[in-house]
């Protein structure tokens, strides 16, 4: 939700394109904060290194959240005929796309045990 609200104001003064890309950094680093306080077992280790695998993980999903919500938004739904809140709809799919490979790579990567 996060991603999604500050792309919708980072949208008011930058392109959908680069406001995408905005959001995800912040989605991200909110993302990250609640994991490792709610999702994850605490683990040893400190909060950077989790941070540089948690983003190097979603680097890789961020390539994935980009082309599916901007390939929808600017491709696929003007293609379909689709405008009905085009954009918010495409970044909603963007955005959930690599829910369930993220989770895996953070479980066995991020927040690894040492």
């Amino acid at each position: 939700m996060v991603n999604i609200v500050t792309r919708m104001l980072l949208q008011r003064v930058f392109s959908y394109e680069v406001a995408v890309g905005l959001a995800y950094l912040v989605g991200m680093t909110t993302a990250f904060l609640l994991a490792r306080a709610f999702v994850f077992k605490p683990v040893d280790g400190d909060a950077h290194g989790q941070f540089v695998r948690f983003a190097m993980v979603n680097g890789v999903a961020f390539v994935q959240v980009w082309i599916v919500s901007v390939g929808l938004a600017r491709v696929v739904f003007p293609a379909v005929g689709f405008s009905w809140r085009a954009e918010t709809v495409a970044h909603v799919i963007g955005v959930l796309s690599p829910v369930v490979t993220s989770y895996i790579l953070h479980k066995r990567f991020s927040f690894r045990s040492a």
